[in-house]
């Protein structure tokens, strides 16, 4: 049996709450996600790796993914865009989850138009439910995905998270 993968584990403070940054030891980013959802970021990477086949040790700023980070909230939007990711999905969802990285900071999309970037423009729900199994929020813009009326709608970390995170990138 392999060894379980070992994944550095970092939290920053942020203008909206407390961020959880796992990395591998490449420095690649893994997972991310607010810490009072710890649980559910915990069950995806279960899901994505195998309950019991990772550990997460504490870690200070894993690849300097920890400091890139504090750049984007500190205003510097477009360091999300050169870091290393590393995810695990079927390949309909990494094929939503590059498309979300095509999203420039300052834009949006809807379901729709995600699901068209991808080839697949009559798979709207499934690009959706694709969007809300991203392991990497915010790096992976995921909040860059709008209803087809321009409502925000759909973001795992809270609407007014999601409404933070594009008035800081200047989409809204």
């Amino acid at each position: 049996m392999a060894e379980p993968l070992e994944f550095s584990v970092d939290r920053l403070e942020t203008p909206i709450g407390e961020l959880q940054i796992v990395a591998d030891d490449r420095g690649s980013l893994r997972a991310i996600d607010w810490t009072e959802h710890e649980p559910r970021m915990r069950l995806l990477l279960d899901r994505y790796y195998g309950k019991g086949r990772y550990t997460l040790r504490p870690s200070n700023d894993p690849g300097g993914l920890t400091a890139a980070m504090r750049d984007y909230f500190a205003g510097n939007v477009a360091v999300i865009d050169r870091l290393a990711v590393e995810t695990t999905g079927t390949p309909f969802q990494k094929s939503v989850w590059q498309a979300l990285r095509t999203i420039p900071h300052g834009s949006t999309v809807t379901y729709a138009q995600l699901a068209a970037r991808i080839g697949s423009p009559r798979a709207v729900r499934a690009a959706g439910l694709a969007n809300g199994q991203n392991p990497i929020s915010i790096v992976l813009p995921c909040h860059r995905v709008i209803g087809s009326n321009g409502a925000l709608t759909g973001y795992g970390g809270g609407l007014p998270r999601k409404k933070w995170l594009l008035e800081h990138e200047g989409a809204l």
